[in-house]
């Protein structure tokens, strides 16, 4: 029984053998499919037409998802962990909208039901635990939160100031009626959005306006070059593919380590 238990358990938490790439590229091709019959089903004219289908494939991949959630559970050898754990709670959110929907019946109903059939989009996040690049990228991610946030911060500031001089230069009279608006008009025009709700009509105003315009394409390529420092220096650091940690199924851990930094269960 436990030589059948640890075989489940590397077919689904493991991908470095036959049966584990096969169970990966199968659940994969069953997410897409599912999140495809979501989106077919929010057309009203596709919906009308194929109902059934629509409810019969729905429910086969409800209970296919169930069936590798509750399997999860079970193989994993700290179920609590992996159910709080995010991938964990986003395999449930994959399942749960279906069954919720059953006690909500009646047309005073339907806009629940609706609201409740679009959180199955979430299954997509789980394609994230299949694919090694996204490894990397939760790395370097993690390793640049800091300077992204200093960034963020840096922002706020700067758009904070610019939103108070264009709210003194422009005034009321041209559209900038608080400061918050004029704010709102600094971070759409720093991020070169444009919506051109508002817009500076002295000259003082639009000789800022184009300063902050300039402002925009360097500040826009700063958290980009933060990252790519971090992913490079992710990409250079892995020596040895990862490994899924047995105990709570994370791979936020380093390629050498024994233990797994969430859970402390021993990685074989």
């Amino acid at each position: 029984m436990k030589d059948l238990k640890k075989t489940v358990e590397q077919i689904i938490f493991e991908s470095d053998t036959f049966a584990g790439k096969l169970f990966d590229i199968l659940l994969i091709i069953s997410i897409l499919a599912s999140v495809l019959v979501v989106m077919l089903d929010s057309i009203e004219s596709y919906a009308a037409a194929y109902r059934p289908f629509f409810v019969a494939a729905e429910w086969f991949f409800t209970g296919l998802f169930t069936v590798e959630y509750i399997v999860r559970l079970i193989t994993v050898a700290k179920p609590l962990r992996y159910a709080l754990s995010f991938f964990g709670i986003i395999d449930f959110l994959a399942t749960i909208p279906t069954y919720i929907g059953l006690f909500f019946p009646g047309g005073q109903y339907l806009l629940v039901i609706r609201v409740l059939r679009v959180l199955r989009v979430f299954r997509v996040l789980k394609l994230a635990q299949y694919i090694g690049e996204a490894e990397l990228l939760i790395k370097a991610l993690s390793a640049s939160r800091r300077k992204i946030i200093v960034f963020i911060f840096s922002v706020l500031t700067i758009v904070t100031i610019i939103g108070a001089l264009m709210y003194i230069i422009e005034g009321k009279a041209n559209g900038f009626t608080s400061i918050p608006i004029s704010v709102y008009w600094a971070v759409v025009t720093l991020t070169t959005v444009g919506y051109g709700d508002i817009s500076p009509q002295t000259g003082l105003g639009q000789a800022l306006a184009t300063v902050v315009m300039i402002l925009g394409f360097g500040i826009i390529a700063i958290p980009t070059g933060i990252v790519t420092a971090e992913l490079t220096r992710a990409i250079g650091d892995q020596a040895k593919p990862f490994r899924v940690c047995p105990g709570c199924g994370s791979t936020l851990h380093d390629p050498d380590a024994r233990f797994c930094k969430l859970c402390g269960h021993r990685i074989n």
